[in-house]
């Protein structure tokens, strides 16, 4: 049995390991991106077309975009999206919901408690909670200095 030194194994690894096309992925992430915020411009355009207020229309807009998110997460395709598209499909809300969904879709075997309750944040629970804590930091530094 032939022994390889951890540089040696580095090396071999770095030369298997296949090479990322930077320029592609970032072209790929910018459209898809893009076109997601086009989605939820239209959307937006709707409810404000239909009535809604400033705020209305925000929380419309959101709730639908987290819909779609989850909805097309439950199907399979926005995983399938995120391969292509990389981080232009989890930047917008609709990374968000996918998120949470996909979670609590691959746990759901454990039952709604075990499984789905407890591991529908394992992802999105971190940035929710820096999200909150560091909000809440800046508006105690902007009270301080409002003084």
């Amino acid at each position: 049995m032939d022994k390889i030194n951890q540089k040696d194994y580095y090396e071999y690894v770095k030369k298997k390991m296949p090479k990322p096309n930077y320029l592609k992925n970032c072209i790929w992430a910018f459209i898809v991106g893009g076109l997601i915020s086009v989605v939820g411009q239209f959307i937006t355009n709707y409810f404000k077309n239909n009535g809604l207020d400033k705020k209305a229309v925000a929380a419309a807009t959101a709730i639908v975009l987290v819909f779609l998110g989850a909805f097309f997460t439950g199907l399979g395709l926005y995983d399938k999206l995120g391969k292509k598209a990389g981080a232009g499909s989890i930047v917008p809300i609709t990374g968000f919901a996918n998120s949470i969904v996909s979670p609590a879709m691959e746990f759901k075997r454990e039952g709604f408690v075990l499984g789905v309750a407890s591991k529908m944040f394992v992802i999105a629970g971190p940035v929710l909670v820096y999200g909150y804590g560091s909000s809440i930091l800046v508006g105690i530094i902007y009270l301080l200095l409002k003084k």
